[in-house]
């Protein structure tokens, strides 16, 4: 199938991953931020633009990511390599470069239209870190993988960033009209930062147990190179243990506000697979085992995003 020049360009720039990120900052806007709307200056049409911003900039860092990474996939998924295959490098990074000036671009519009230039940071710093997470950091102990968490922790946070901004910071309005819900929200927002934050750290570290074999052979100095697999295990156990401790909390907040079917939610779809995750990293000992392990992990991060129409239905 990789053989067809459009299903080659779909996985290189990871339309999967694409569609998580459409998903979580739409339903981030329109139904967790479903009551600030209509006093929102942040328009759909403004909001579209941000959204594709963000693709874009997403796309170019998993094509400039398989770029400087043929070498290793080769070894660890050979049957999956899009560049020098399908794809020509050289298309690879004319598509990397177009699809970054796009995306600035349109960052640019966006704080042009926020007053604020400053927000064009955002852009900036998104296309320089995932360049240098590409080059450099991927193959460094601890710090690509904190990148990638920091970024994916940004995702849930952008809507709200820009709504502010556009909003000329928190109208006086809606914080008289909404009063502590509004902070409820924003509270939620942050939540869902966290959680983007702790579990893509767990599945980047799951991912470099997957790709020890290759890694090792390319000269990497990824956690379970440099730590071991043992030591990684650990590692990967704590970061979903805490996740875990902190919807706990989450829901016994929604259980002292009597919101049941959140409590629910949460125990049945997100904690419970997170505890058959940590089950699974820790028994498991092949790269396929590891990598049945980062699915799983990316399947609860869709029911953590799905958990916004529950907050939709709780708050509407």
């Amino acid at each position: 199938m990789l053989k067809n020049p459009i299903i080659a360009f779909f996985k290189l720039i990871r339309i999967e991953n694409l569609l998580i990120i459409s998903a979580t900052q739409i339903c981030i806007k329109y139904l967790v931020f479903a009551p600030l709307n209509d006093f929102s200056k942040f328009t759909p049409t403004l909001f579209s633009i941000s959204l594709i911003s963000t693709l874009l900039i997403a796309a170019a860092g998993y094509i400039i990511n398989d770029y400087f990474d043929v070498k290793t996939d080769k070894i660890n998924r050979p049957t999956t390599v899009v560049i020098d295959v399908t794809i020509k490098r050289r298309w690879a990074m004319i598509l990397h470069i177009v699809l970054n000036t796009i995306g600035l671009i349109l960052g640019l519009y966006l704080a042009l239209k926020c007053h604020n230039l400053k927000l064009i940071l955002i852009q900036i710093s998104s296309i320089l870190l995932l360049w240098f997470y590409s080059t450099h950091f991927k193959k460094q102990l601890l710090v690509g993988n904190i990148i990638v968490s920091l970024l994916t922790a940004l995702i849930p946070l952008l809507p709200m960033v820009y709504d502010y901004y556009f909003s000329g910071g928190i109208n006086p309005m809606i914080s008289m009209l909404l009063g502590s819900f509004l902070n409820k929200l924003m509270m939620i927002v942050i939540g869902y930062s966290a959680f983007a934050f702790l579990t893509s750290f767990a599945r980047e570290v799951i991912k470099d147990m997957e790709d020890y074999k290759g890694d090792i052979q390319t000269g990497c100095k990824t956690m379970p190179i440099v730590w071991g697999i043992i030591t990684s295990k650990v590692v990967t156990f704590f970061l979903l243990l805490i996740t875990v401790g902190l919807l706990l909390l989450a829901c016994l907040k929604f259980y002292h506000e009597k919101e049941i079917i959140a409590v629910y939610y949460i125990a049945g779809l997100v904690i419970a697979p997170l505890l058959l995750l940590i089950i699974k990293t820790i028994t498991s000992k092949t790269s396929k085992d590891f990598k049945i392990a980062s699915l799983l992990l990316k399947l609860i991060m869709l029911f953590g995003i799905a958990f916004t129409f529950i907050i939709k239905y709780l708050y509407e």
